[in-house]
């Protein structure tokens, strides 16, 4: 990596939405770090194309649920940038890493709350911490959330509710690092066809079309309607956006 180019972190930015993210954010002539849960083959084949595009990219494992492995992941973060552009530091931050949870309320357990809460507010509450160090003045952090914080779809009760806790989490941050100047906004995809979620609204043609139905613009969501409007905001262009809930929906259930 040069330090003439700024650099992004993508969490979970080896499939779906978080790899469409990568790719976009490096067509701006932004180098890349991802983070992967289990599927390295997959992370190494998302490094090369950002690579053949002429930036720099590298894939660290993560479990962005496991607070217990963040110092390490920084140590390894951080080493492996003042090794190729003399410095610790990364300019964006994307906390994309998520699972999905269909569960109604009166099934729900103790333990895929914890799972959920997890990954969705604890890990990306402790690893923004631990990053913000290392995190440039003027940069930016872009949280993921979903359009099920203002749509309710039955069985998501713990997504939806934590993904609103993060939209809250959003604006303090905002407020909070203003004075150095990192702006951060949160992006809330409508329904997406990717694998999340076992490939739910992509391979379901039923919750496919009803989605669809109810879509201003008449259809689901693709992952490239997503990658770039988080990579617009890693750009000078969206420096005066700050603090915002983003919905990339196509006008879902308005």
């Amino acid at each position: 990596m040069e330090t003439k180019n700024k650099i992004a972190l993508i969490t979970g930015g080896s499939r779906g939405l978080g790899k469409n993210m990568a790719l976009a954010i490096a067509r701006k002539g932004i180098d890349v770090v991802i983070t992967y849960n289990a599927n390295k083959k997959a992370a190494d084949e998302v490094i090369e194309e950002i690579q053949l595009m002429g930036q720099n990219a590298v894939a660290f494992q993560l479990d962005t649920s496991d607070i217990t492995g963040f110092d390490t992941f920084v140590e390894q973060l951080t080493t492996h940038l003042v090794r190729e552009t003399g410095q610790p530091n990364i300019d964006f931050l994307i906390n994309n890493a998520g699972t999905a949870l269909y569960a109604p309320v009166t099934d729900t357990t103790e333990q895929q709350m914890d799972a959920v809460f997890n990954i969705h507010y604890k890990g990306v509450f402790f690893l923004t911490q631990k990053l913000l160090p290392y995190l440039n003045n003027g940069g930016g952090i872009v949280n993921i959330s979903s359009g099920l914080t203002r749509m309710v779809m039955p069985g998501s009760s713990v997504y939806g509710s934590l993904k609103a806790a993060v939209e809250t989490l959003t604006r303090y941050q905002a407020k909070e690092l203003g004075e150095r100047r990192i702006r951060v906004n949160v992006v809330a995809p409508g329904a997406i066809e990717t694998d999340f979620g076992g490939g739910r609204v992509r391979d379901n043609k039923e919750i496919n079309s009803q989605i669809a139905g109810i879509t201003a613009l008449g259809r689901t969501g693709l992952p490239d309607d997503i990658g770039g409007v988080v990579a617009f905001l890693c750009t000078d262009e969206a420096f005066w956006i700050n603090a915002q809930r983003i919905e990339v929906s196509g006008g879902q259930a308005i």
